[in-house]
């Protein structure tokens, strides 16, 4: 009986050791299917966004994303996800890799392994001139809008713990909430604040975005936990950009100074995991 007992023991032990190994290869499925999908959030100018005139999702993550599937050898698909269901969506399989304007903390690493760092950003606040707020202390007790999910509410509660938080499914529902009255501030990574406000056109005038960061937000590829295989590919492809140039010149072509945004260098480079 006991024989017989170690050799149940020994060969449940064997079949999940396999079934381990066969899952953790997602690298093999994924050149199986001949594709790699990656979850965007298609709102999130200039990371992922829908270009109005060809109704594709493009962006500075979408080309990363596009030569992380050239250098696996797959067609790259592209699901637009919520903020709040990324993390969600990858640990059930519904999406490879998430390219999503995601940042990554010690938190999220309970739940997901990252990618070497893409891009580095804060969070800033986005307010109406005429509120007299002029830094971020000042919003107090005030209602302040944000996007669901992400890491832009726990941040600015914990920089104003008294803050009156509404968030919205998209930043640009919490944006056009601002506008319409709705709160006396926007939250969001710096990138997006500015892009947000260089959309106001002649009303950027009337908006200030206040000069505190509350956070430094390092932004990641969002990978499944324990694929060993898929994180060596994606960090493989993101060190071949950066080696050859490509990294810096994709960050200016969504970035640099002939774009909304006007950044005129880049502080960061794709070659650690920052946190």
């Amino acid at each position: 009986m006991k024989r017989r007992l170690h050799l149940l023991v020994l060969a449940g032990l064997s079949a999940g050791l396999f079934s381990a190994a066969v899952h953790a290869d997602q690298v093999d499925d994924i050149k199986k299917k001949g594709e790699i999908v990656f979850g965007v959030l298609g709102t999130d100018e200039p990371n992922s966004f829908v270009d109005p005139r060809t109704r594709e999702v493009v962006g500075y993550e979408v080309d990363l994303a596009q030569a992380i599937a050239k250098k696996i050898g797959v067609k790259p698909v592209f699901k637009q996800l919520s903020v709040a269901a990324r993390i969600p969506e990858l640990q059930q399989g519904r999406v490879d890799v998430l390219a999503a304007s995601l940042t990554h903390n010690k938190e999220r690493e309970a739940q997901i392994d990252f990618s070497l760092t893409t891009f580095v950003t804060g969070q800033k606040v986005l307010v109406k001139a005429a509120s007299g707020i002029t830094d971020v202390p000042q919003l107090a007790g005030k209602k302040v809008l944000t996007v669901k999910g992400g890491t832009q509410e726990p941040n600015i509660r914990k920089a104003v713990p008294s803050v009156d938080v509404v968030t919205f499914e998209t930043t640009q529902h919490a944006f056009l909430a601002l506008q319409q009255g709705k709160g006396v501030a926007y939250v969001n990574d710096e990138a997006s604040i500015y892009n947000d406000h260089a959309k106001l056109g002649p009303a950027r005038k009337d908006y200030v975005v206040l000069p505190t960061s509350i956070s430094v937000e390092p932004l990641a590829l969002g990978l499944p936990k324990g694929e060993v295989g898929l994180k060596q590919a994606v960090d493989g492809a993101l060190h071949d950009l950066e080696k050859s140039g490509e990294a810096e010149k994709l960050f200016f072509k969504w970035y640099g100074p002939t774009t909304k945004l006007q950044f005129d260098k880049r502080n960061f480079k794709i070659d650690s995991d920052r946190i």
